[in-house]
């Protein structure tokens, strides 16, 4: 599990990058901000959060390759354009 701080809104485009990355691994990751939840792989579950620009947006997975989805989603997480 990791908390990043997000650089912009959570919209389509950065929703989208980020369920792509979500997509190349075998695990479950969920991505949460405040008291919601979303299924990474689900532009629309991940544009429905709600994060905004500086909000804590934490990503956690469980699977044979959780680790490596929780850094390579993070880092698409706090990377967003």
């Amino acid at each position: 599990m990791r908390t990043v701080v997000i650089p912009v809104d959570l919209h389509a485009r950065p929703a989208g990058r980020l369920t792509l990355a979500a997509a190349g691994f075998e695990a479950t990751t969920m991505i949460l901000a405040g008291e919601r939840s979303a299924d990474a792989r689900s532009v629309l579950a991940v544009m429905s959060l709600g994060a905004t620009a500086g909000a804590e947006v934490t990503v956690r997975s469980a699977g044979p390759d959780a680790e490596a989805a929780v850094d390579a989603l993070a880092t698409v997480l706090a990377t967003a354009d």
